[in-house]
């Protein structure tokens, strides 16, 4: 019991070095407060680059993203089917991430899915977004969050076409389309 005391008053100091907390049988890592470095596709550069990702308030969010934006993006959100304006968009180009202008996916990889909503086949790189599992709704879905930011972009779902299957029903208002020149 002595030796957990003494453990548990050096704790706050391992949170603060670590950014790890305790949690039960394992640990947790705690939410970042600092931008820190993550290796995604530039098509710019034609290859693989360092960015910092971003990390705003809530405040600073709200004042940088329109209240559709805000409400998918950081409250992780669903628009209307056919409401917005990527999910009919044929022009060729790259889709951004509309919280901090990560390339997501190209205008290639982009299907008529039927669902009202802009869909993929596969992002620009694996490690230009990422997936978290999704348990709301009474239903278990994957995730597509930006990286960069961690703004809700959609889900995945494996209905899609070949060559991967792959479905990313994704929210116009998380996405800025940039044409191609």
């Amino acid at each position: 019991m002595r030796l957990l005391k003494s453990i548990a008053k050096f704790l706050p100091v391992a949170v603060a070095v670590t950014g790890v907390m305790a949690c039960g049988n394992g640990f947790q890592q705690k939410p970042v407060s600092a931008a820190a470095q993550i290796k995604v596709y530039s098509t710019g550069k034609g290859g693989y680059i360092m960015m910092d990702t971003v990390v705003k308030s809530t405040e600073e969010w709200r004042k940088s993203l329109t209240d559709q934006q805000f409400h998918v993006l950081r409250e992780k959100g669903t628009e209307r089917a056919f409401s917005g304006d990527s999910w009919d968009n044929h022009r060729q180009g790259i889709y951004r991430c509309a919280g901090c202008s990560l390339e997501l996916f190209r205008s290639q990889a982009k299907f008529d899915s039927g669902t009202g909503w802009p869909s993929f086949t596969a992002p620009i790189a694996p490690e230009n977004i990422r997936t978290s599992e999704d348990n709301s709704l009474f239903t278990r879905r994957t995730e597509v969050l930006c990286p960069r930011c961690g703004g809700h972009l959609g889900h995945v779902f494996a209905d899609g076409p070949k060559p991967t299957g792959l479905r990313y029903c994704l929210n116009s208002a998380a996405l800025q389309f940039i044409p191609a020149e």
